[in-house]
């Protein structure tokens, strides 16, 4: 039995919306109907989370925010994040859904290559964005909340690399969140054959915050031969429920797609990590790191499923739990019948750090063809008291002894992320966050 529920946001309104944002008619009509059916498709169940009661339907859809396009009318803690405004290259910051700062290199935009917010994508490449839009990533009607995300999509970036074309220099979003304002963000990137790009984003948050929600669904589709690096460090306050859904379609031969993922908001979350590995000789590989503290619960799943032959799928997933926070680690490593020579391994570790911290592991491996390899690891524990012994009986203090401990347990997943800028802001993230 389903129970239909309400919006803050009427057709009416939407309607509205769609039409300042001069959207084509397939996805004012998409918004509409996909609201329609929000309101009676159930909530998705996460692994051991009960998230009924969390809230995802009070929020504000009204930005209040007015538009920009300079560097100075950023806040210091973007500044911070983006650099000198004489190094920034490739850059789109937006604040609650709305643009602050947007610079591409001519170079890019001259072999083709689009980076942009997704509304001015809907607009004015319409047919481009249609071709992926929730096609075969995620579906519009999975669950409650990826319908009611693409009725109130309200923010992101869209990004196409054409054939051949390799961006070197990182393309950097950053999307900022401030009081009840309900951000409903979409990344969607296509990187054609033999292409490559880095994209990096950041969510952080402005101030203290109100109860908000974070509703973000990032798509990526990686072609024959190209090679796509996506680093994020969500940052949202504890204030902030967040829903975060990033897949990945590597239907090319020989396509590789990296991610590097710091999932360090304070509030509850459901994270989904997946990787569809079509291509033969398809390459995916997770990497990602958390910290849970206060009474925050969490659950973050990874998927990697194997299509393709000789396709290699690689999860690795750090987690610490302080005071009171709950995490369940699920990774998921799918073989289906026919992707011979698959080759799948995953590794989930949790480090508690107090009596009432719960963290659980979950490796799951299913397997549906003969000729493959797969393995798994996974350990769930305390602070070695022996090692704490030591430490302190050298001179160092309690908090002192303990930091070193979680960088030194987090250091096999950060060490090895693929993008140097993501690693130094975990880095100190990290150090912020085990005061």
């Amino acid at each position: 039995m389903t129970t239909e529920v309400t919006f803050p946001v009427n057709r009416e309104e939407l309607t509205n919306f769609s039409k300042d944002h001069k959207e084509p008619q397939w996805f004012s009509d998409l918004r509409l109907s996909a609201l329609e059916r929000a309101t009676k498709l159930e909530l998705p169940k996460p692994d051991k989370t009960k998230i009924a009661k969390w809230n995802f339907t009070s929020f504000d859809f009204a930005s209040n925010t007015d538009k920009a396009n300079s560097y100075a009318s950023l806040t210091e803690g973007v500044k911070t994040l983006v650099g000198d405004e004489e190094k920034v290259q490739n850059l789109l910051t937006q604040k609650n859904g709305v643009t602050q700062f947007h610079q591409v290199q001519e170079e890019l935009a001259s072999k083709g290559v689009i980076f942009t917010d997704i509304q001015t994508a809907i607009a004015e490449h319409g047919e481009l964005v249609e071709k992926y839009f929730m096609q075969d990533a995620v579906s519009v009607d999975e669950h409650q909340l990826t319908s009611l995300h693409a009725a109130l999509v309200n923010g992101g970036t869209f990004i196409y690399v054409p054939k051949n074309v390799e961006v070197e220099a990182p393309l950097q979003a950053v999307f900022e969140h401030a009081g009840r304002f309900g951000l409903f963000n979409h990344v969607l990137i296509v990187a054609e054959a033999n292409s490559s790009l880095t994209y990096i984003e950041n969510y952080v948050s402005e101030g203290s915050g109100e109860e908000a929600i974070a509703n973000i669904i990032a798509e990526v589709h990686v072609a024959d031969g190209a090679t796509v690096r996506f680093g994020a460090v969500d940052n949202l306050t504890n204030a902030v429920t967040t829903y975060v859904n990033r897949r990945g379609q590597v239907t090319g031969r020989d396509a590789k797609l990296y991610w590097a993922l710091g999932l360090m908001n304070d509030g509850n979350t459901v994270s989904e990590n997946t990787t569809y590995l079509h291509g033969e000789g398809s390459y995916g590989d997770t990497k990602s790191v958390t910290i849970g503290r206060g009474s925050q619960s969490q659950n973050f799943t990874t998927n990697m499923v194997h299509f393709g032959k000789n396709s290699d799928g690689q999860i690795l997933k750090h987690g610490v739990m302080k005071d009171s926070a709950t995490s369940i680690f699920n990774g998921i490593s799918k073989i289906e019948h026919g992707a011979t020579k698959a080759n799948g391994e995953q590794t989930e570790r949790v480090l508690m750090l107090s009596e009432k911290a719960r963290g659980d592991a979950n490796p799951i491996l299913l397997i549906d063809e003969d000729d493959v390899t797969a393995g798994h690891a996974a350990s769930v524990g305390k602070i070695d008291p022996i090692q704490m012994f030591y430490l302190m009986s050298r001179g160092l203090s309690r908090l002192q002894a303990e930091r070193l401990i979680i960088h030194g347990f987090l250091e096999p997943v950060v060490s090895e992320l693929p993008i140097d800028s993501v690693k130094e802001q975990l880095y100190e993230l990290i150090e912020r966050k085990v005061m």
